[in-house]
């Protein structure tokens, strides 16, 4: 790697010095021309010199919102400044979601195997979405969750013979919508009597015969869920 200079972003004083000595001992190309503590800090430090990465904390003072705007702040006033995030936050998903959002290069967790030069590297050289092994491994965990879903509700589909407008309906019913109510959705090309007859015709589709007696509305939502036509993650209503 070409030198580069480096603001370190920490509140904690013994992590911060555990990241400096990570610096000094493995990756020399690194200048720490700076270290703060919270926000105005860091803002003071940019006025002087503005470094080729700032190494950001996400959890400042107790608050884990200024470290996702101090990320948004520099991606927009220093564009060419690199941000890594190294946090302890490392349950809160969301505000991952956040801080990638607002511009950061990659995650770091403080969990096994912590910050390496081939973190930092892959940075400086450009690369997005860096992270370490501990987040790695929950992303794939996400996508395979993600693709088993997708996957059981295509083949949800084929077997119980299900279109659109049956997901549509059966979505809806999930949602709390009446059959009026679906009836007056824009996506929806039938009346309320076509979706009494759809209504029914899914009923003998998802149940046995042994089953299908005074099965109402919401039974046929739940077993949609059930057979995975439906996805509970993703039940949203279409725009009315």
């Amino acid at each position: 790697m070409e030198p580069f200079k480096v603001i370190i972003v920490e509140d904690v004083k013994l992590e911060l010095k555990g990241t400096e000595q990570i610096f000094r001992t493995e990756i020399p190309e690194a200048e720490v021309i700076g270290t703060a503590q919270n926000e105005s800090e860091v803002w003071k430090l940019f006025r002087v010199a503005v470094p080729d990465l700032l190494l950001l904390d996400l959890g400042l003072g107790g608050s884990t919102t200024i470290g996702v705007e101090i990320c948004r702040q520099v991606r927009v006033r220093y564009p060419q400044c690199h941000v890594l995030i190294f946090t302890g936050e490392i349950l809160n998903e969301r505000l991952w979601v956040e801080v990638l959002k607002a511009g950061a290069d990659g995650i770091i967790l403080k969990t096994g195997e912590l910050l390496t030069r081939d973190d930092v590297q892959l940075v400086m050289k450009g690369r997005r979405l860096v992270f370490n092994q501990p987040i790695l491994e929950k992303i794939v965990e996400r996508f395979q969750r993600s693709v088993m879903a997708e996957t059981m509700k295509r083949d949800a589909a084929i077997n119980y013979d299900i279109d659109e407008y049956d997901e549509r309906f059966l979505r809806h019913l999930a949602l709390g919508y009446t059959k009026d109510m679906i009836a007056q959705l824009r996506s929806m090309p039938f009346g309320a009597k076509s979706l009494e007859k759809r209504q029914a015709d899914l009923v003998n589709r998802l149940f046995a015969e042994n089953e299908r007696n005074g099965v109402n509305a919401t039974r046929l939502a739940v077993r949609a869920l059930q057979l995975h036509i439906l996805d509970l993650d993703n039940l949203r209503p279409d725009e009315e």
